[in-house]
């Protein structure tokens, strides 16, 4: 390998993580640390922890990444994907320079925009305009070049008319659409891009993605996309990491280890401690309790089913208050992952709707005629509001019986150039 084309080295980089009360428990310990660190040695007081696995309990330290070692080529697209808790973000963080890695070197060629969270690098007393400004300039630009960049900016974001708002006074939506487009616009050489993208709708996900491929193909610049959309990931990355557990599990052509992650522990898929979560949120917590599929009246145990038949999928939730922005959304993909629909709970109603407090059975029922008999298809439900996604990892492998029933093209309407299938949504609440 040219390491003149090397845009990013990472080199027995670990990252860990004290559980609890920060702080060694004396003086003399924090100044050895203290001295250590500024002599660029590792922290003396450092115990062999386990990897991060949230299985398991107990552990005063924790590695959320384990001996990572990778290059990635200048102008090389690369998606990076895994379970919530693999270290993905944890990794982008390290690269982007938010935080220093416990051990181990990271060297990047360049300069580095990085759009980790909504919000990320944004003053909120401060308007977008002067955002773009302050950002530029970070990044070692000239007031000149910034002026050359302005007006391509403010016209991919589409929020001309409040660039001179502050920011405070943003959706969560125009926020990730002008960071987005800071990010991409001001020519940095490497460039990270975390699951922030998928608050955004579907039509300017699709114009990110297009200008990211744009960014690397016509300006050889580095990108890195973190994602669950496994179907972006496939059609904007060449190469793919695959982590677990705060280790990589394997890097190579994005097709093949996308179906080594969907083959790993595949039967975990539908299990109850892969299923069942609760989300923390200011006031509230929302939690999925249970999936399961119905065919026919009968449920069903595992994930094999007969075409032909109608296929409900049941889906029970609680929240402890009122959530006013509630979404769910799900998308079905082929087995090689190209996304045949989406389709929202209530079509009217894209931006959500409100979900009272309480406990709910979701359910949704696909046609008859919609699955191929013989084939594989994933299921990805997603619940979010407003600029937060509540649980949108989970993916649920579909697979149909050759019974002389092939399934038939079914017209429905589109949304934002996707089908969307005349799928039958009901909701009922449960009695606590």
């Amino acid at each position: 390998m040219n390491a003149e084309n090397v845009a990013i080295e990472v080199k027995d980089v670990s990252k860990q993580y004290r559980l609890g009360e920060i702080g060694s428990g004396t003086i003399s310990k924090d100044l050895n640390r203290w001295w250590a660190k500024l002599r660029g040695k590792p922290d003396p007081y450092l115990r062999m922890g386990e990897v991060n696995d949230r299985t398991k309990k107990g552990g005063e330290f924790v590695w959320a990444l384990k001996d990572l070692n990778f290059n990635i080529n200048q102008g090389e697209i690369v998606g990076i994907i895994g379970k919530n808790g693999a270290g993905k973000s944890t990794l982008l963080k390290l690269l982007s320079k938010v935080t220093g890695p416990t051990t181990g070197t990271i060297k990047a060629k360049g300069r580095i925009a990085a759009l980790l969270e909504v919000g990320t690098g944004f003053h909120p007393e401060m308007t977008g305009r002067e955002n773009i400004y302050m950002n530029g300039t970070i990044m070692g630009m000239t007031r000149k070049e910034i002026n050359e960049k302005l007006d391509e900016i403010v016209e991919f974001s589409g929020i001309a008319k409040y660039i001179d708002t502050p920011v405070k006074r943003y959706s969560s939506g125009m926020t990730v659409r002008l960071g987005f487009a800071i990010a991409a616009h001001l020519e940095p050489e490497i460039l990270i891009v975390d699951e922030v993208l998928a608050v955004g709708d579907a039509e300017f996900q699709k114009k990110a993605i297009g200008k990211m491929k744009d960014v690397s193909g016509k300006g050889g610049r580095t990108v890195l996309f973190v994602s669950h959309n496994l179907g972006s990931i496939e059609s904007l990355c060449a190469k793919c990491i695959l982590m677990k557990n705060g280790q990589i599990q394997n890097i190579g052509p994005t097709k093949d280890i996308i179906e080594e992650y969907l083959n790993i522990d595949e039967n975990s898929f539908l299990s109850a401690n892969e299923i069942k979560r609760t989300v923390n949120l200011d006031d509230c917590k929302f939690s999925l309790e249970d999936i399961s599929f119905w065919q026919n009246g009968t449920k069903q145990v595992g994930n094999s089913f007969f075409n032909g038949y109608p296929l409900e999928i049941k889906m029970q939730i609680e929240v402890t208050n009122d959530l006013p922005t509630f979404q769910f959304v799900v998308n079905i993909y082929t087995e090689s992952m190209v996304l045949l629909s989406t389709s929202f709970r209530n079509e009217k109603k894209i931006m959500g709707e409100e979900l009272e407090m309480g406990r709910y059975c979701l359910s949704i029922t696909m046609p008859s005629d919609l699955f191929v008999g013989g084939n594989r298809y994933y299921v990805q439900p997603t619940f979010s509001i407003t600029g937060k996604h509540l649980i949108h990892d989970i993916i649920l492998p579909l697979e149909f019986a050759e019974n002389g029933l092939y399934g038939r093209m079914i017209i429905g309407q589109t949304y934002n150039g996707e089908l969307t299938l005349p799928i039958d949504w009901s909701t009922e609440k449960l009695n606590n």
